[in-house]
Formats: C-alpha cells, sequence, structure tokens
C-alpha cells in the first residue's frame, strides 16, 4: 500500500487536500486511487456521511469505473451530467453510486505513467462545474502527486536497504576486526574489542550498516551476526584474553542473545552497551542479562560520558567495566576538566568495584596522563590498531 509510509504528514496533506477540494465544488464524495492491474484501489476517501459507498482499502474492477476511459481519452475529466454521455449513462456503476457529476485527473508517477486518480463525485448532476473547477482540482492532484511520489521513492529506497541488508546477512558479507585491549600498568593485552568491517562498495563506516539495518527492520539480526562472527574467534585466542562485543540496549534486552552466546566461554566476554542509544527499561536489560552475567558474562558501558545513560543509569546497570568516550581521552593532558571529570570516574569506579577503560588513545602523553589518574585499561591507534584475528594470534603466541 504505497500510502502506508508512516509519515502521517503526508497523509494528511491528502486527506486535506480531499476535504478542500470536495468543499470548494460542493460535491459529496473526493477520494484517490490507485491502479493495480485490472483494479483501482481506493486509498484515501472523504465522504462525510457517506462512508457506507466507498472507503479506503475498497477495490473495483477498472472495467466497472469511469477510471480507465478518463485516462485513454474516451472520457472528458470534468462530467456536469452523466445522463448527457450515453457512454456513463449505460454504466451500472452510475446508477449504483449514483453518479450525477464527476470530476476526476490522473495521478502520474515521477516517470510519466499513472499511478491512479484523483476524483470528486455527486449523486446529483452539477451544471455550475466549469474548466476554473477543473484547474483547481489539477492543482489539488498536482499536490497529491507531489506526496504520492515521495512515498513511491521512499518505499522504493526502503525496498533497496531491506535487500542490501539481507544480502549482508545471507553472505555473512563483513569481516571482524579486533583492537587489543591494554592494562595500562604493564602494557599487556587483557583482550580485544571485535570490530565489524563490511565489504560492499563503496565503504560506508559501521555506524551508518546498523543505522540503517534499524530503520528497515533488521538491525537487530544485523547486530547478532555479526556477535556470532565474532565469538568464533574464541577457537584460535589464548584462554587469558577476553573478547569484548557490542550490543544495542533493544538487542541485549531483546532475548536473542541467546542464540548466540549459548556454547560459548561466556566468563570471557564482555558485552558492550553503547550509550549513544537511549535503555528505556534498565531493569528489564539486567533480568535478562542475570544469568549470564551469574555465569561471568562481564557488562561494559560504552562511550561513557558521551550520550544518554549518565550516572544515574550506570548505577541502575551496575556494569563491570566502564569505557570512556574518546571525547574524554583526546588531549586530557591539557585540559584540566576532561582530568577531573576522568578521576571522578575512576574513584567512582574503585567505590563500585569496577574497571575503566579508556578509549582513543592516540599520543604518548594522552597515555601518561591516563596512567597517572589511575585508568586501569585503554585502547586506541597508539597501543594497537585494529587487525585481523591472524595477525593477533601471531602477535600473541
Amino acid at each position: 500500500m504505497i500510502l502506508d509510509t508512516g509519515k502521517r504528514s503526508s497523509e494528511d496533506i491528502i486527506q486535506r487536500a480531499l476535504s478542500s477540494v470536495r468543499e470548494h465544488l460542493g460535491m459529496e464524495v473526493a477520494y484517490l486511487s490507485e491502479i493495480q492491474g485490472s483494479d483501482t484501489i481506493f486509498r484515501a476517501v472523504d465522504a462525510p456521511g457517506l462512508e457506507h459507498l466507498v472507503k479506503p482499502g475498497d477495490r473495483r474492477s477498472l472495467d466497472d469505473v469511469y477510471c480507465r476511459h478518463i485516462v485513454e481519452g474516451r472520457l472528458p475529466s470534468l462530467i456536469t451530467d452523466t445522463a448527457e454521455i450515453p457512454m456513463t449513462a449505460e454504466m451500472p456503476i452510475t446508477a449504483q453510486v449514483p453518479i450525477g457529476s464527476h470530476v476526476s485527473v490522473p495521478i502520474r508517477r515521477e516517470d510519466g505513467s499513472v499511478y491512479g486518480m484523483f476524483c470528486c463525485l455527486s449523486p446529483t448532476p452539477n451544471p455550475s462545474l466549469n474548466m476554473r473547477d477543473l484547474s483547481i482540482m489539477e492543482m489539488f492532484a498536482d499536490l497529491c502527486a507531489d506526496q504520492v511520489n515521495g512515498a513511491i521513492n521512499e518505499k522504493t529506497m526502503r525496498e533497496a536497504k531491506t535487500a542490501t541488508i539481507r544480502s549482508v546477512l545471507a553472505q555473512r558479507d563483513f569481516d571482524i576486526v579486533f583492537q587489543p585491549i591494554y592494562h595500562l600498568d604493564s602494557i599487556r593485552p587483557s583482550g580485544f574489542e571485535a570490530l565489524c568491517r563490511f565489504r560492499p562498495e563503496p565503504y560506508r563506516s559501521p555506524d551508518i550498516w546498523f543505522a540503517e539495518a534499524e530503520t528497515v527492520g533488521l538491525g537487530l539480526d544485523l547486530e547478532l551476526a555479526a556477535i556470532d562472527r565474532a565469538l568464533e574467534a574464541f577457537a584460535d585466542l589464548p584462554d587469558d584474553l577476553y573478547l569484548s562485543v557490542n550490543a544495542s540496549p533493544a538487542t541485549a534486552a531483546s532475548g536473542r542473545l541467546r542464540e548466540v552466546l549459548s556454547g560459548r566461554p561466556i566468563d570471557r566476554i564482555v558485552l558492550e552497551i553503547t550509550e549513544h542509544d537511549a535503555i528505556e527499561d534498565p531493569a528489564s536489560l539486567n533480568e535478562e542479562l542475570r544469568v549470564w552475567r551469574a555465569d561471568g558474562l562481564l557488562l561494559a558501558i560504552d562511550d561513557a560520558g558521551a550520550g544518554y545513560s549518565g550516572l544515574q543509569q550506570i548505577v541502575q546497570l551496575s556494569p563491570d567495566i566502564l569505557k570512556l568516550d574518546m571525547s574524554l581521552t583526546s588531549g586530557i593532558e591539557t585540559d584540566t576538566a576532561k582530568r577531573s571529570l576522568t578521576a571522578a570516574m575512576v574513584h567512582f569506579a574503585a567505590e563500585q568495584q569496577s574497571i575503566i577503560v579508556a578509549e582513543g588513545i592516540e599520543t604518548e602523553a594522552e597515555l601518561t596522563t591516563l596512567r597517572k589518574i589511575g585508568v586501569h585499561r585503554g585502547q586506541g591507534w597508539f597501543l594497537g590498531k585494529p587487525t585481523s584475528l591472524d595477525i593477533i594470534c601471531k602477535a600473541v603466541a
């Protein structure tokens, strides 16, 4: 259904156009229809008190209505009295509705093909209708055509996005790279964060892929596929290293995470919940993860200090790890406010018996400052870039 776009504004514009033109012409029924094959389907209707005659979703054969004849030029767009035209006088629908006067304008797609019709009708003849009225009708029809074509384009783009995401899922058309997370006191790896990289060209960053998947209802499937692929690395990683995987709050609370966690070494998995997404129900999330955490799963809040959660949400989730957003790490050696906030979070972590991991360490000065503040662990390009599992395994062998 073309008009089912989720955007009330488009539907409202069309509905207001139907109401306005119907009232202007002094007619009882106005509607927007879509032609599909040999049928016409009523997509929007304005017919106060006559809803029994026609409603959205009703379908009629093109053989029974005026539409095809108007589009193909056998009937005029403006009919003041259907009894005066032999074709309309003989058609059964004229007496059934009844239709005494009729004004109809084709709605065209951007390629010029006919989408459907923008119509007004009255059970009685209306000799006052004239070409100026038809021009007004055409103006309103153009307005609706813009809305219809916008919905068509949106539907087309959504279908293309859906097909692309489904193809990526079916072919697992992505790779996982791993960025080391180091103990800052000894600069030895404690684990690795798994990061998804998509193969299709042109290249697009992972956040764009996951956001696009979410818009077409496949965000959960794509996240779970990426997590599943990442956890396959346990077959090659040394037993003393953990893997950190990212999940949105919705994915973590969905109940489907158990599909990929089952049979994995739970006590070597860190689940990072991004703070950029609001956690609407921390209690439900905690309940969903309770069993896994009891078995050793560690919970991390990603990008702490940069998103929705704040300290209240952190307290509610009681994470094992707080990952400082790189916006706090960057230039921390010269920024008193960043150092103070980071020191406060280190103190908070100590009180909560959790660990601080600083993200985005890119200079020696940042590393030195973070050490002095007491940050426990860190990651970033200065310490190690994301790389393939083969290279990781050789480095830690």
